[in-house]
């Protein structure tokens, strides 16, 4: 998910728009004739979109800023919201959408009738009761992607399916000279997610209940998934060191053929194939741990919403009418590569996402941000505090897990 928070450029980056909200966004704060809309998606992507929609409704503006995800953009839209400025559309996400529903800070969408081709599963993602607040159109899966020519030096012609056998493929890169794997741990790290999400299917998807009903604990369900990631750091096969890189670094390693093994999903495929036109990669679902099927990290993408205070609604649903139609999806994966989900519009996927396409499409993903049912902002930003201490030796997996429920029980 185009991750690439990091606290000294979230802290710039609020300061900048708080500074600016007023003059870039709409609802209550009273702005021009214009429609605005802070976008998650870059300028590259959204531009064109916006620019479609114009032409279509030449009557309606869109005046567009931008805030990079994923801490960057709740932090900036927080400030907006707080300060009574936010603009007349946004994204709702998984690290907001409680805020944002309880708050009644966004419009129910679930009688609208272009809402009705979105899928159960990306609109269960932002409802609540029988309401929907966001019109999410894509689905998103993260799983390993691979360099194919730096794991055929070592006799690997794929990420293997197995939790062991990909530690023993990791220790054969390095063996041979190859940083085997990088992963951005300034959020939650993929892995973390799929092996949870995996632990979470194979008990008939009731985990989660269990812990935010009191009947099992994060010690309970977290520790064992957070031990088997922790390998790749107990083992010396990750570099504790990762703990200060960026998304954008990690992104820039892999694209330089200085690591064989990132964790990513469809938005890093176009770049890559502009940044390494001549690579051969490929993705593929996160190894099973220690027993199960391989599973992918992913959720509903996030979704288009519209603020409660704007005086613009009727225009902001004729806007989201158009993101959500099959004319605005194709003009906005044919930029963006992602996996569209809308039942009036099948995009064409890049072959390097064959091995997850099906799943993501099915919603066979998982996301803890997703499925915890309270306090999900708060909870998020200790398991990246706490997983980075782990990797780095300074708590153990079960004193991680703990301090979720900690967390949890002061919240």
């Amino acid at each position: 998910m185009k991750r690439r928070s990091r606290i000294a450029a979230a802290l710039t980056a609020v300061a900048t728009l708080a500074l600016t909200a007023t003059a870039c966004s709409g609802g209550s704060g009273g702005d021009s004739d214009a429609l605005t809309f802070l976008s998650w998606s870059g300028e590259e992507v959204m531009a064109p979109v916006v620019a479609e929609f114009e032409k279509e409704h030449p009557d309606i503006k869109v005046k567009v800023s931008y805030a990079p995800p994923v801490a960057e953009y709740i932090q900036a839209l927080q400030t907006r919201v707080l300060s009574n400025t936010a603009p007349d559309v946004f994204v709702i996400a998984a690290e907001n959408k409680t805020n944002l529903i309880e708050g009644k800070h966004v419009v129910d969408l679930s009688g609208e009738p272009w809402m009705s081709t979105i899928p159960e599963f990306n609109q269960k993602t932002y409802s609540s009761g029988d309401a929907v607040y966001g019109a999410s159109t894509s689905t998103w899966g993260a799983g390993i992607m691979y360099n194919e020519e730096l794991l055929a030096q070592v006799g690997a012609d794929g990420v293997p399916t197995t939790w062991d056998e990909f530690l023993d493929l990791c220790q054969q890169l390095k063996d041979a000279g190859i940083t085997p794997y990088l992963e951005d741990l300034s959020q939650m790290p993929t892995i973390v997610s799929s092996f949870v999400g995996a632990k979470n299917a194979a008990e008939g998807f009731g985990m989660d209940k269990a812990i935010f009903d009191g009947t099992s604990t994060f010690k309970d369900e977290w520790t064992e998934p957070l031990t088997q990631f922790n390998r790749l750091y107990a083992e010396g096969l990750g570099d504790p060191n990762t703990v200060g890189l960026t998304g954008d670094q990690v992104f820039d390693e892999f694209a330089n053929g200085r690591v064989a093994m990132i964790t990513s999903g469809p938005w890093n495929v176009t770049p890559l194939k502009e940044a390494a036109p001549d690579m051969k990669f490929a993705i593929a679902p996160i190894p099973a741990a220690p027993d199960g099927d391989p599973y992918l990290a992913g959720a509903a993408s996030p979704g288009y919403a519209i603020n409660a205070q704007s005086d613009k609604i009727e225009q902001a649903k004729t806007f989201l009418e158009f993101l959500v139609s099959a004319q605005g999806v194709e003009a906005f994966q044919k930029l963006s590569a992602d996996i569209t989900v809308t039942s009036d519009f099948q995009p064409t996927v890049d072959p390097s996402l064959d091995a997850i396409v099906e799943d993501v499409r099915a919603g066979n993903v998982y996301l803890p941000m997703i499925a915890w049912t309270r306090s999900e902002d708060v909870l998020n930003v200790e398991a990246v505090a706490q997983i980075q201490q782990m990797v780095q030796g300074t708590v153990t997996p079960e004193q991680a897990a703990a301090a979720l429920d900690q967390k949890l029980a002061s919240s």
